[in-house]
């Protein structure tokens, strides 16, 4: 079943913005700023004596809030990094910064990983000049992410490409082009490109229990 908790909640559980409400976040809206105490009756007493399974398993929840995936989707990618060689913490990270959901909000055609999914699986983009409408979708260096020509006349899409026109804060693994309206990846993403403080391999030892 899906986490239908509030956004808002989960950051204040989490005890930092986890960007889940995409242009809220950045504004005094958030409730981050306005009630940064964890929620329910005794918020902002802080959890004693976590165990380090506890630890474990709020790390992994926490990851999986930031991308929006649930748990069989997350053990699915979790399962695919570890037959890979090198640091499966990191590669799991990788992964799932290159979801194609994740890269449409990266790179500002979404204000948030939520919409992302929605523009994806309404068939807004093209990768590599071929439809893609699978928000899990995983992208590779080289790949070329572009706004279809026949959805650039929606409302929706004006008022982004206003914003794109302007946008600064794009990661440094990937490049965007505001005229052609279009993004590439440039290398693979590291874990400090994510904007938020994780600890993957907290994750790689919860599974290995």
């Amino acid at each position: 079943m899906a986490n239908i908790d509030s956004k808002c909640k989960l950051c204040r559980r989490a005890g930092e913005k986890l960007f889940l409400k995409g242009d809220r976040c950045i504004s005094q809206k958030c409730a981050m700023v306005r009630r940064p105490n964890t929620p329910g009756v005794h918020g902002g007493t802080p959890s004693r004596n976590q165990s380090e399974f506890g630890k474990q398993l709020a790390m992994k929840q926490k990851i999986k809030r930031i991308y929006g995936v649930l748990e069989k989707q997350f053990r699915c990618h979790y399962a695919e990094v570890k037959r890979q060689k090198g640091v499966t913490g990191d590669l799991l990270l990788s992964r799932l910064e290159r979801r194609m959901d994740n890269v449409v909000y990266r790179l500002g055609f979404a204000p948030s990983r939520v919409t992302g999914r929605q523009l994806v699986s309404h068939k807004m983009f093209t990768v590599n000049g071929k439809r893609v409408n699978v928000p899990s979708f995983e992208l590779h260096v080289g790949d070329v992410i572009r706004l279809k020509d026949t959805k650039r006349e929606k409302t929706y899409t004006k008022n982004r490409i206003e914003i794109l026109k302007e946008k600064k804060d794009v990661p440094v693994w990937l490049d965007l082009n505001s005229e052609k309206l279009e993004g590439t990846i440039m290398s693979l993403p590291a874990r400090g490109d994510i904007g938020v403080t994780v600890d993957p391999q907290m994750v790689v030892e919860y599974y290995s229990k």
